[in-house]
Parts: structure tokens; sequence; C-alpha cells
């Protein structure tokens, strides 16, 4: 890499909006072209005759072992990205690519790891999660042929990062593009031309991240890069794996607590609402997925800028980043949010015609999504928090509002005579608490004390 494109990678100098934006947009449609891998699943399946409520309910079964997955590949990829652009910002290039090749080396282990696992225990884990006698047949099927390819999943989501935190938005954008381009054309092809089914969705997605995999690969040994993934930085080392781990696990437990939230989610609506609304909160994750990972890529535009200027000392710089994300957030998810209540019905037609589910997900996605601009507050804050390496406060945030707030209220409501709605009440309110919560004590412990000019 010369050293003119390595300055153009430069974000202590120039404009913040621009550079953020030139990072957000690519990585927006990044992130929504990522969630289409499982998305199109669901629409495709959905929409099979006769079986597509059921094959729609028993693919949602999956979901929290997925997130578990996801989980696993942020804890790497979220841990490591922000790293490597502090260590860019202090001029330290060798360090930045000592924490790539580690990164690699873990995402493998644990990949292997849950591959093994996941083939003992998924049975008696669907069964956890809210199956029924006739949902666990599809659930089962989908996962066993799912799990051989969690590494090309750890590969693509955990090093992508990498790419991203050296500038290179589109060609992250590629990386997640590529393979929801395959997983589009092989979906319909695997489950209607072939009569694969559940399992040839299944079996398209696989292929999918194995391309998307592979294409990050490319990049990273390649010439393009900045920061390589070399052999010699394979070994893992105590200290920088701790440092890895300790930045990944506010993504790690924003993943984890999604899964536990979900399998609560599960259970409660099969025992006061049945398979019917079991479907229909496969339906509203999947439109939050859409939304939430815009948002989450436009967050993640703000990361590299956050962190540079910090390892830089730039934090007058810092201050307007952190501003200019929080104020972008909060306006993205407010038309976010007037989409969501003006366009319920049609979005969850996209993925079922069953009438019966239309009547009880408008209102019952109307709930959920009531309060969600809070989120993006939260989002915005913990995106913060995990830039500048304060990654035990991004922790608790993440389990203050799923684990302590959500889950809880999700087991209680519907006793106290709210039935399964009281499901979808308890997401919004986490959703308030939550996020007021993070953003607050963000604004008190780093906005305002940063123009000090003082390290956090």
């Amino acid at each position: 890499m010369d050293q003119r494109a390595i300055d153009s990678k430069d974000y202590s100098v120039g404009s913040i909006p621009k550079a953020i934006l030139s990072l957000a947009g690519p990585l927006m449609v990044a992130q929504l072209v990522n969630v289409l891998y499982s998305i199109v699943d669901r629409i495709f399946l959905g929409q099979l005759p006769e079986i597509g409520s059921l094959a729609l309910a028993g693919l949602g079964l999956t979901m929290p072992i997925i997130s578990i997955i996801t989980a696993c590949a942020n804890l790497c990829g979220t841990g490591g990205g922000p790293l490597c652009s502090i260590h860019r910002g202090e001029g330290e290039l060798r360090k930045a690519e000592q924490v790539i090749g580690n990164c690699f080396t873990l995402l493998l282990i644990i990949g292997a790891s849950i591959i093994i696992l996941g083939y003992i225990f998924k049975e008696p884990l669907l069964y956890l999660f809210g199956a029924s006698t006739d949902t666990y047949p599809y659930a089962n099927e989908y996962l066993s042929w799912y799990l051989p390819g969690t590494l090309f999943v750890m590969i693509s989501l955990g090093m992508n990062p990498m790419i991203n935190a050296q500038g290179f938005g589109r060609t992250g954008m590629l990386t997640v593009a590529l393979g929801a381009g395959i997983n589009l054309v092989l979906d319909p092809l695997f489950i209607y031309a072939f009569g694969f089914g559940i399992r040839g969705a299944a079996t398209a997605t696989v292929i999918a991240q194995a391309c998307s995999a592979a294409w990050v690969l490319k990049f990273l040994t390649g010439k393009k890069a900045i920061l390589h993934l070399r052999l010699k930085d394979l070994r893992l080392e105590a200290k920088r794996v701790g440092k890895i781990i300790s930045l990944g696990l506010a993504g790690f437990f924003m993943n984890l607590t999604n899964s536990l939230v979900q399998v609560v989610c599960n259970r409660t609506l099969q025992a006061y609402g049945g398979d019917l609304y079991v479907s229909i909160m496969t339906i509203v994750n999947s439109i939050r997925e859409v939304f939430f990972m815009m948002l989450h890529g436009l967050n993640n535009g703000a990361q590299p800028v956050i962190g540079y200027n910090y390892g830089a000392k730039k934090y007058d710089r810092v201050r307007r980043a952190i501003l200019f994300s929080v104020i972008s957030v909060l306006v993205f998810s407010i038309v976010i949010w007037a989409i969501l209540m003006i366009f319920p019905g049609p979005l969850i037609q996209l993925f079922s015609g069953d009438e019966e589910i239309l009547a009880a997900g408008v209102p019952a996605m109307m709930v959920y999504f009531g309060l969600f601009p809070f989120q993006a507050l939260q989002n915005a804050g913990q995106t913060t928090f995990v830039s500048l390496g304060k990654s035990k406060r991004a922790v608790f945030f993440s389990l203050l509002r799923k684990a302590f707030i959500n889950a809880p209220l999700t087991v209680l409501l519907p006793m106290l005579g709210l039935g399964a709605m009281g499901v979808f009440i308890a997401e919004s309110s986490s959703q308030l608490i939550g996020g007021l919560a993070c953003f607050i004590t963000m604004y008190l412990t780093v906005y305002r004390p940063l123009k000090k000019g003082r390290p956090i």
C-alpha cells in the first residue's frame, strides 16, 4: 500500500461528517444486504404452500442459535476492529496486524467448537427454545444443514471489521453484497426448483457465506490492504487476546442477550399464543433486523473515526464525531419509526399472506416498535464506549436492557393479564429505559469530560 493511500485514511484531519458518512454509507448498505441472508430464507419459506407458517416458526426457533454464532463472531470482530483503529491512530501498524492474526485464529477455534457442540446439543436446545412437535422437524432440518457453514460465517462476519477499520468501507460492503446476492439467487433455486425446501434455504446460505469468507481473506492477504493477515501473526498472545475479548464483549453480549430474549419470547409466546405468535415474532424480528442493522451500520461508520482520533489524542475531534453520530442515528431512527408505524400490514405480508397472522401481527408490531428511537440512543452510546476502549460500560448496558429489563418483563407482563401482547410491550419498555440510561451515562462520563482535553 503506498503512502498516499494510507494518508487518505487519516481521520485526524479533514471533515468529520464526510469521514463518517464515507464509511457509514457502504456499511449501512452492507448491513442491509447482510441481513438478507436470513430474511430471504424466511420470505421464501413463509410462502411455501400449506407448511409455510410452520416452516417460518421452525426457522424462528433456530434464530437464538444463529444469534449465538453471530455473537461469537462479534466477540472477535467488534473487539479487533476498534483495537486496529486505535493502533492505526497511534501509528502502530504492526500491532494492528498482530490483532488481525490473533482474531483469525480465535474465530477458527470458536467456530470449530460451535459445530461440535451444536450437533451434540441441537435437539434439547431446540425444545428448550420453544419447539413443538409440529415445528421441531423444520428447525432441526435447517440447523443440521446450517451448522457445517459456521466457520464461513465466523470468518466473513468476524474478519470484515478488519477491512472497515482500515477505511475500506466499500470493500467491506462488497463482502456481504457478494454473499447476499448469491443467496438471493440460490434460495428460490434450491427451495422451489430442486424441491429441497428448508434444507435448500440453509444450503444456499452456507454457500453464500463461503463466498463472502473467501472475499475477505483475498483482500486481507492482498496488495490493496494497509494491514494484512500474516501467518506469523496467527500465534495467540494472551495479553492481545485479552484486549480483543475485552473490547468485543459488548458486541458479544448484545447478540447473546438477543438470543436469551428470543428464547424467553418463544417459550412465553408458545405458552400464551401457540405457534401463531411464534410465527409473528419471527416476522417482527426479521423486520427489526433489517432496520436495526442499517442503524448499526451508521453507528459503525463513526467507530473508526472516533477510535482513530482518540488514539491520535485529538479529543475535540472525538467530541465532534460523537455529536454527529448521535444526531445522525436519532434522525434516521425517527424515519424508520415512521415507516414502521405507517406500513405494518404490507411489511408483514412480505413474509406471510395468512390472514390470522396479519390480524394479530399488526398491533403486536406497532407495540414492539413504538419507542424505537430510544434504541438508537443506546446504540450510539455503546458505539462510543467501544470506540474508546471502554468495553465494561458497553457490556453493562447490553446486559441491562436485554437481560435485566426485557427478559424479566417478557415473563412477568403476560402473567399480569396482558397475554401474548405483554411480550411485545416488554421490548418497547426496555428500549425506553435502556436507551435513556446508556445515552445519559455516555454524555456525563465521556462527552462532557472530553471537553477538558484529557483522555477518559
